[in-house]
């Protein structure tokens, strides 16, 4: 039965009609699979898969001071992003922990999209945009826009995803120096264009571990974009891929998800992402928080492990080592790729290195594991 407080992205009635099992997701109604969670995460893995991300949320941030407003609201460094770029942040509290992870898009010199977590894009805007009042308070041009209804995303990701893409692409010039081919969109690089004739911002960013594009559209024209990528990448083996594949893939590429690497009582110290943390930049939301945390030395980290036993680690399952516990697993599964089971945890520093032995609670059971390097999985790059 469904939930009529659930919201629909506008490619519901595609997911019906393929056969997507629907479950309730951040408020929304999302397919978690099609043909299966393992099908589809290995043909991402040797081909391609499409998902259905409309269900993100994205901020407009636009004005004089809009650069200077997102330096301090954000850890890594806005003032080098060129126009046609984006990277990786966070919304950090005082305290240097986690509100949310987040993309920043420069489309323009006093312009920014930034991208949010789909359970957190009403309070992320709010708190982003008292902030900016604040900042107008202080005589600061700056204002924030809650644009999520404008864009429908999709995110076609794989080793064939480029090469699917690409008869249906057109990328826009804007100066004579950008980039007049797709395949010139470089990673975490944007370029504005059509896809199947339809207005788009084309990134090539995603959440995989795999090469491709994540495509911001009108929502009227994602139901006809996403059939016409589907059948331009029939025959090289795309499918439709739910939010289980997903999760998975992200796990292998060593990715953090919000509400279990990162999250309120989290610095991104701890979660192994202190390469977007930017102190020389200037003063942040959090940057003393952080720098007091890296010269107290950092107590807990984010590891990777694989159970050397039958069985497979869940989040929330106690980590033990010499029979105490001394983390929890926060996310774990089976690994359609590598046919074992691995996960992430945060530990102690002194248990983070690789091949220290541990043991993980499973219903009773204490499974052997053992710490490993993350990321699990690296894509070959060409």
């Amino acid at each position: 039965m469904t939930d009529a407080s659930l919201r629909r992205t506008p490619l519901y009635d595609r997911h019906r009609a393929a056969g997507g099992k629907l479950v309730p997701f951040a408020g929304w109604e999302m397919p978690v699979q099609y043909q299966g969670v393992i099908e589809e995460h290995r043909a991402v893995r040797t081909a391609a898969g499409l998902f259905d991300v409309s269900h993100m949320g994205e901020l407009r941030v636009v004005g004089p001071d809009a650069e200077a407003f997102l330096q301090y609201l954000t850890p890594n460094d806005v003032a080098k992003l060129d126009e046609g770029r984006a990277h990786y942040s966070a919304l950090l509290t005082e305290s240097g922990t986690y509100l949310d992870d987040l993309l920043v898009y420069r489309i323009a010199a006093e312009e920014f999209l930034v991208v949010v977590n789909a359970a957190n894009t009403e309070s992320d805007f709010h708190w982003t945009a008292d902030r900016a009042r604040e900042a107008r308070e202080e005589g600061r041009a700056v204002e924030v826009e809650d644009v999520s209804e404008r864009y429908a995303l999709l995110a076609l990701q794989g080793p064939l995803a480029v090469e699917i893409l690409r008869p249906l692409a057109a990328v826009a010039q804007a100066r004579r120096s950008d980039p007049a081919e797709l395949d010139a969109v470089g990673y975490y690089r944007f370029a504005r264009g059509e896809v199947a004739g339809a207005p788009a911002i084309l990134s090539r960013t995603g959440y995989t571990g795999e090469d491709g594009f994540e495509l911001y559209l009108d929502p009227e024209d994602a139901p006809r974009v996403w059939d016409r990528l589907l059948e331009a990448g029939r025959d090289r083996g795309l499918v439709p891929a739910g939010l289980g594949a997903r999760d998975t893939l992200r796990l292998e590429a060593g990715m953090a998800l919000y509400g279990h690497e990162i999250d309120a009582g989290t610095t991104p110290l701890e979660a192994d992402l202190g390469w977007t943390v930017k102190p020389d930049k200037g003063d942040f939301i959090g940057r003393g928080a952080l720098l007091a945390q890296k010269a107290a030395g950092i107590e807990h980290r984010l590891v990777g492990f694989e159970v050397r036993g039958r069985g497979i680690a869940r989040d929330g399952h106690p980590v033990l080592h010499d029979g105490r516990e001394v983390g929890r697993v926060t996310s774990g599964t089976w690994s359609p790729t590598f046919e074992k089971a691995l996960g992430m945890a945060r530990v102690p520093a002194a248990l983070a290195e690789p091949g220290t032995a541990v043991e993980i609670e499973v219903r009773g059971r204490r499974l052997p594991a053992e710490v490993v390097k993350l990321p699990f999985y690296q894509r070959r790059r060409v």
